[in-house]
C-alpha cells in the first residue's frame, strides 16, 4: 500500500510536470534543492505517459457504456447502480494493465538515492563503487578558526615585579587549521596551518612598561595619577603540528564499504607550535599620557610551546603552555605564557 502512494506520488509529479512544461523537483528537507537523477526522471515519465494511454483507452470504452445506459431509459436509481458497477469494473481493469506494466518501484527509489548520494547516475555495482570510494575518502580539508583565550604567566622562580603587578591578560588568535586523515577508516589524523596571535599583558597598580636610558633595558614604572588603560600587546605568526583522535563511529557507504566522519563528534588533539613575532605595541592611557609606542620591549622573538584541545564538531576548548620564556634575556626572567580558551571552527 505504501509502494502505491509513493508510485501515485510519482506519476502525479510528472505528469503535472509534463502539462505545465516545467522541471519537477523533489522536495526534500536538504541545504540545497535536490535534483532528480535523469534516468529517474525518464523512467517515470515514459511509465506515466503509459498510464495516460491506459486510462484514456478505458476512459472512451467507459464513455460508450455509459451512453448506451443512458440510451435504455432506465429509473435514476437502477442507472446509478448500474453506472457504479460499469466505474468499479474499468477501474479494476485499468487496475490489472497498470500492474501489468511491471513497473520497479524499488529500482526507481535505489537510483533516486544514488544518484542524491553521488550527483550522477551509475549503471553498474563496479561504477557505484568507485565512485562511493571517491567520494568518501580519507578527509583533507582547510578550515578557518578563531580563539580566545585568558592568559596567565606562570614563573618556577620567585615572583617577579612583573607577577606582582599582572593584569587580566589574554590571547586571541584567528587563521587555518589544515586536517590530514590517515585513512578512510582511521580515526587518526594530522593537523597543522598558519594562525595570527595577538596576546595582550594588563598591568595593574598604575604600572606601565617603560625603557631605560639605553632604549633596552625594559621595566616596570609606576605613574602618579590614575592609570586608565596599560598593556604591552605582540604579535605572532604561528604555525602548529601535530595529531588528532576522532572518538565517532564507523558509517556505512553501501558496498561494504566504511568511512569515519572525521571532522564531527568529539575529538581530541595535541600539538607543538612554535611562532615568530611581528611587533609590539605599549599603549598607555593616563591623566596626563595617552600613547601607543611600537618598538622593541624585549618580548622574545621566537616562541614554542605545546597544546591540547577537546572538540565536539565545531566547537573546541584548549590549553597552550610556552616552553619559552615570554621575554627575552634576564628581563622578567623565567615567565612562561599559560593559555586557556575557546576555539570556533568554520
Amino acid at each position: 500500500m505504501i509502494k502505491k502512494f509513493i508510485l501515485i506520488g510519482f506519476v502525479c509529479l510528472f505528469s503535472a510536470s509534463a502539462y505545465a512544461q516545467k522541471t519537477p523537483a523533489f522536495n526534500l528537507p536538504s541545504k540545497e534543492e535536490t535534483e532528480v537523477s535523469p534516468m529517474v526522471k525518464e523512467k517515470v515519465e515514459e511509465y506515466a505517459t503509459k498510464i495516460n494511454i491506459i486510462i484514456q483507452e478505458e476512459k472512451k470504452l467507459m464513455e460508450t457504456e455509459l451512453l448506451d445506459l443512458q440510451s435504455k431509459g432506465l429509473d435514476k436509481a437502477e442507472f446509478n447502480k448500474r453506472k457504479a458497477e460499469i466505474a468499479d469494473r474499468f477501474s479494476e481493469k485499468i487496475d490489472q494493465r497498470i500492474e501489468a506494466l511491471g513497473f520497479d518501484l524499488d529500482e526507481v527509489i535505489q537510483k533516486q538515492v544514488r544518484y542524491s548520494l553521488l550527483n550522477s547516475d551509475v549503471m553498474s555495482k563496479e561504477e557505484l563503487k568507485a565512485k562511493l570510494l571517491k567520494k568518501f575518502r580519507a578527509t583533507k580539508s582547510v578550515s578557518g578558526y578563531i580563539s580566545y583565550g585568558a592568559m596567565a604567566l606562570t614563573n618556577n622562580l620567585s615572583d617577579n615585579e612583573l607577577d606582582k603587578n599582572l593584569g587580566y591578560s589574554n590571547n586571541l588568535e584567528f587563521g587555518l587549521k589544515f586536517n590530514y586523515q590517515l585513512s578512510r577508516t582511521s580515526p587518526w589524523g594530522i593537523i597543522s596551518g598558519i594562525g595570527f596571535s595577538w596576546r595582550t599583558i594588563r598591568l595593574d597598580n598604575n604600572m606601565i612598561f617603560a625603557k631605560g636610558g639605553n632604549n633596552s633595558n625594559v621595566h616596570l614604572e609606576k605613574l602618579a595619577g590614575d592609570v586608565e588603560k596599560s598593556k604591552l600587546r605582540t604579535g605572532y605568526i604561528i604555525v602548529p603540528l601535530g595529531v588528532q583522535y576522532n572518538f565517532s563511529k564507523l558509517k556505512s557507504a553501501g558496498m561494504d564499504i566504511q568511512y569515519r566522519d572525521y571532522n564531527k563528534g568529539f575529538k581530541v588533539g595535541a600539538n607543538v607550535y612554535g611562532g615568530v613575532r611581528m611587533s609590539s605595541n605599549n599603549i598607555i592611557s593616563a591623566d596626563d599620557v595617552n600613547s601607543r609606542n611600537r618598538g622593541n620591549y624585549q618580548v622574545n622573538p621566537l616562541i614554542y610551546g605545546a597544546q591540547l584541545t577537546l572538540s565536539y564538531n565545531d566547537y573546541s576548548i584548549f590549553v597552550k603552555k610556552d616552553f619559552s620564556n615570554f621575554f627575552k634575556d634576564d628581563t622578567f626572567k623565567n615567565d612562561k605564557a599559560l593559555v586557556f580558551g575557546v576555539m570556533l571552527w568554520w
